[in-house]
């Protein structure tokens, strides 16, 4: 059996392997660490879970012990795709290196620019970013990538889900064509094969797995579970998700709930915490200093359940999570793999269960398709509906529909067309006042036409002499015996007056 000592690592990095507890390698890093030591590419292709960070760890603090770097240049980069993986593999480095005098520069956001700059200009040996952050700093002047010498790429499918290949193919182009890489993966999607081949040199390639598979270690389920009603459907199932974690009993020490949206990540959380469950969420729209909280508490121990985004899906080195519960079905199938793999690490046991709702069907094939295994099924803790009471609440919900959407009076809006006849017959007796009516208004017309000319200052002779003659004798209709003098009064009488 191969042992850390056989790898040619230096005694300074042994030593602290040693203190750190690990005295055999993991096939990816028995594979990975001597090729990476001769200065040749690596590409690494492993399942979550298999010590990925330490293969590239490991051999770069021993390459770069003999050297200094220089103000803004620094000698190694690390690109991990999230905070929190960049935040792990920084301390890895700090646990293996801490007999090695090794300087290193974390460059993430939620971080001030300043506090990183000031390590930027006394030069790094190690550099660790996210890709955004780095190419910002880039841009402000402030980081040259001339004198790398090593650059490893963590998590490339990861950075593929996340949209930073351009950034990735950007930041290749800025180091010397004369790197070394060490590019690490679960998986490999032809557009990650295509950027091996374009930027890595006749690579060593270690594969330790089938692509996309999950821990032997990992016990699986599933639940299929159909609401009893469409708008019962998502506090049914926040329901079942409690019984499943009621259901692992002491079993289930702690576990991480992933969800697939931001929104819900926190109401489950806060549904969880409404019934006595110790749990907090962590995704992308929380400040940095909260996330760090938050994990740090889960790692300690301090909180049991960690909701979360697939922001915590990859990377997160938390050994002892006891279960994984899938609320939502991922919709990347290969998001399920990293997902369960944060159980069952480094040889231990796990358990990983999911709800997989109607909607979710056909993701849920693509899962057991990329797997190549069939997920048990468990049975639902809510029981299943029966149909016929499915059958009333559907026709239910389908004749409701239309009474909303039908204008049940429009039949009365139409009454008096179907009354037309009658009308017809009374015409005569009501002939008169109509009559009448007519009357009165072709009476009233030439003084509300005048009254017009003259509201608008645009009155002629004409009016000004049917004026005199109404005010001659006939009253002004409408307005009643009280009406003002001055309305009486034309134009240029008002002007005068």
């Amino acid at each position: 059996m191969t042992k850390f000592s056989d790898l040619n690592l230096s005694p300074k990095v042994l030593k602290a392997v040693e203190e750190a507890g690990y005295e055999t390698p993991t096939p990816i890093q028995e594979g990975a660490i001597p090729p990476a030591l001769e200065g040749r590419d690596v590409l690494g292709i492993a399942q979550t879970g298999t010590g990925k960070t330490a293969s590239f760890t490991l051999p770069l603090i021993t390459q770069l012990a003999r050297g200094r770097a220089r103000a803004r240049m620094p000698r190694s980069l690390v690109l991990c795709p999230t905070r929190e993986l960049a935040a792990q593999v920084a301390e890895n480095f700090d646990t293996y290196s801490k007999y090695v005098k090794l300087s290193k520069a974390l460059l993430i956001g939620g971080v001030s620019f300043k506090e990183q700059d000031t390590l930027i200009d006394k030069g790094v040996d190690v550099l660790i970013a996210t890709p955004g952050r780095l190419l910002d700093h880039f841009e402000r002047g402030k980081l040259i990538l001339n004198d790398v010498k090593v650059m490893v790429v963590d998590e490339a499918d990861r950075m593929l889900d996340m949209g930073f290949i351009p950034d990735i193919e950007r930041i290749f182009g800025l180091t010397p064509f004369t790197r070394q890489t060490l590019f690490f993966s679960a998986t490999m999607a032809p557009e990650i094969e295509r950027i091996t081949n374009t930027f890595l040199s006749n690579p060593e390639r270690i594969e330790v797995a089938r692509q996309a598979t999950a821990s032997e270690t990992i016990e699986q389920g599933v639940v299929m579970f159909k609401g009893s009603r469409r708008d019962r459907e998502a506090s049914e199932k926040r329901k079942v998700l409690r019984m499943l974690i009621d259901s692992e009993g002491e079993k289930c020490t702690n576990a991480i709930i992933f969800c697939n949206r931001k929104t819900d990540v926190d109401i489950v959380a806060k549904s969880l915490k409404k019934y006595g469950y110790d749990a907090a969420p962590i995704h992308g729209d929380l400040d940095q200093s909260q996330r760090t909280r938050t994990l740090d508490g889960f790692r300690n121990g301090e909180l049991r359940f960690l909701v979360a985004s697939d922001v915590a899906a990859r990377g997160l080195d938390v050994p002892s999570v006891s279960h994984v519960f899938n609320f939502d079905v991922p919709s990347h199938a290969e998001d399920y793999v990293h997902r369960i793999g944060r159980t069952g690490r480094a040889g231990r046991d796990g358990k990983a269960m999911m709800i997989c709702v109607p909607r979710d069907e056909k993701n849920f094939e693509d899962i057991e398709r990329l797997i190549q295994k069939e997920i048990p099924r468990i049975d639902n803790p809510l029981g299943t509906p029966a149909p016929a009471a499915d059958a009333e609440a559907d026709d239910a919900m389908k004749a409701e529909k239309p009474k909303r959407t039908r204008a049940p009076r429009k039949p009365k809006a139409d009454a008096p067309k179907a009354d037309a006849p009658k009308v017809e017959e009374t015409q005569p007796e009501a002939e008169a006042p109509v009559e009448a009516a007519t009357e009165t208004v072709t009476e009233a017309e030439p003084e509300r036409t005048s009254g017009r000319g003259r509201g608008r200052g645009s009155s002629s002779g004409r009016n000004r002499s049917s004026n005199r003659e109404d005010r001659g004798g006939n009253k002004v209709v409408g307005l009643g015996d009280h009406t003002p003098s001055f309305i009486e009064l034309s134009f240029e009488e008002r002007r005068v007056s």
